[in-house]
């Protein structure tokens, strides 16, 4: 069992998300669900029966999605990375993970999908070239992303 598993709270669409994620990542898989039961109606208020924990794993990384809610929202302050080797495999997990989101939350290789979680699809070469010791072509190649949504490997 690995020692820090994100947990991703979500209104009632756990399990709706866990398949998304599973389905697109190819090292993925759902490995457990558990369900509301009668105790603790009072303060959950979830039908018993109904969905309240999915734990899933996506190239290796678990994670627990849960039903707790429309209490708690996913905002931009935590978002997850995904480092790609080709502009294939950018161009791949980008438009699978942006697929039904908030093309208004698309900037320099962030995106947000339908559920309202923030992903950077990243080219692995891009730290490579933003920590260039040649200040002007770092500089150049901030400047070209900053002009993107998706990143482009072939324009930075």
């Amino acid at each position: 069992m690995q020692k820090i598993t994100p947990c991703l709270w979500f209104d009632h669409q756990a399990e709706e998300a866990a398949n998304f994620y599973t389905k697109i990542f190819n090292n993925a898989s759902i490995k457990k669900i558990s369900r509301y039961g009668t105790a603790g109606f009072e303060f959950h208020g979830q039908p018993e029966g109904s969905v309240m924990t999915v734990e899933f794993e996506l190239n290796g990384q678990t994670f627990t999605a849960l039903n707790g809610g429309p209490t708690f929202k996913f905002n931009e302050a935590i978002s997850f990375q995904v480092f790609c080797k080709t502009q294939d495999e950018v161009d791949y997990y980008w438009n699978r993970l942006s697929e039904g989101g908030d093309e208004q939350a698309q900037q320099c290789g962030w995106l947000k999908d339908k559920f309202g979680v923030s992903w950077q699809i990243v080219p692995e070469v891009l730290g490579e070239l933003l920590s260039n010791p040649d200040s002007e072509k770092s500089q150049k190649t901030m400047q070209a992303m900053l002009q993107m949504k998706k990143i482009d490997i072939t324009k930075l």
